[in-house]
């Protein structure tokens, strides 16, 4: 893959940050598009799905349930 007309203060960048990192601009490239795509497999995945999946094996099971609490209020302490 070769990417042209990078323009100068990206390519600044891109060279201080993969001094940073101890690499080449080539892999910190990489590993910047790496990252990229990775979050965007993530977005396609909802919310409530990703949420269970890092809670997974903690807290509920499969066979429970969360009790909607649709209508039930708390007054804050401003109302008082």
């Amino acid at each position: 893959m070769l990417i042209r007309k990078i323009e100068n203060d990206v390519k600044e960048r891109l060279r201080r940050r993969a001094l940073r990192h101890g690499q080449s601009m080539e892999a910190e490239a990489r590993d910047i598009l790496r990252d990229a795509l990775k979050s965007d497999d993530a977005l396609a995945t909802g919310l409530g799905s990703r949420i269970a999946a890092r809670f997974k094996g903690i807290g509920l099971r499969d066979d429970e349930e969360i009790p909607e609490l649709r209508g039930y209020t708390i007054k804050s302490p401003f109302e008082e």
